[in-house]
């Protein structure tokens, strides 16, 4: 299914079989909304589920201009309002878990809790180069190039080792995001800064962190329960992409997490 947001034609999938409270679902930086299949599965019974690819990724075509997270914020909430959705739960992984800050803080009323998962409540200052490189590197190189580098990154060795599969398209989905799609996101996560207006988020929030996360080290994540009040951390036995490599145990833990936030 598709919708025009912001003047960008947005892909996205709607399960209500349950028709019960919204709960949205955001991918990783040069992933899609596919990331979500199993937790969809898990969830569609009792929620109404809705995944989408993010500006420049899947089936979602690229912006015709630079943006920042909060745009990708307001892409959601406009998202949200096409959909008649009145509020959601929010669940965001890496860059996803960006915009569900970022959309807790700058659309208050579009959001029941949020889940943040592998994801910081800023970028550092030395660490802001790095995704501009990656930026100019997938637009000379294309993001074939990258697919190899950031599974190491995304997945623990045991985990790629018992399931290829699954590795292995993740890594295709890398590969299929378009370079200046991926190159505009990464751009635009080297400007990440929540820290003023986090405080002020007055959702409850669960934040998720991989033990064995490189990318985003759990003490980084640990900053935004730190910061928010009321909000519960935990710990899962993972790389970044947590929910992929332990999602039975990250099923868990969200479920129980929305149980106590009706």
């Amino acid at each position: 299914m598709q919708l025009t947001i912001n003047r960008i034609d947005t892909r996205y999938v709607l399960d209500n079989e349950g028709g019960g409270l919204w709960l949205t679902f955001i991918h990783q930086l040069a992933g899609d909304h596919s990331v979500w299949d199993q937790m969809a599965g898990y969830f569609r019974n009792s929620y109404t589920v809705l995944r989408y690819d993010l500006r420049g990724h899947g089936d979602t075509t690229i912006s015709s201009d630079s943006f920042t997270i909060d745009d990708l914020a307001d892409d959601l909430a406009q998202l949200l309002d096409k959909l008649g959705a009145p509020s959601t739960h929010v669940v965001g992984l890496s860059i996803g878990g960006m915009i569900a800050q970022t959309l807790a803080a700058n659309h208050e009323d579009k959001v029941d809790s949020l889940t943040v998962v592998g994801a910081p409540a800023f970028i550092p200052e030395d660490a802001r180069p790095t995704f501009r490189q990656r930026a100019d590197s997938v637009r000379k190189n294309g993001t074939a190039s990258i697919v190899d580098a950031t599974l190491e990154r995304w997945f623990t060795p045991d985990f790629r080792r018992a399931h290829p599969e699954v590795v292995e398209q993740i890594g295709e989905t890398i590969a299929r995001t378009p370079a200046e799609g991926f190159a505009r996101a990464a751009e635009a996560v080297s400007t990440f800064d929540l820290c003023a207006k986090l405080p002020n988020v007055g959702k409850r929030m669960l934040v998720v962190a991989g033990a064995q996360d490189v990318g985003t080290p759990p003490a980084a994540s640990k900053v935004i329960a730190e910061t928010v009040k009321g909000a519960q951390f935990e710990l899962i036995d993972a790389a970044h992409l947590s929910p992929v490599e332990q999602s039975q145990r990250f099923s868990a833990l969200l479920d129980s997490f929305l149980r106590d936030a009706r």
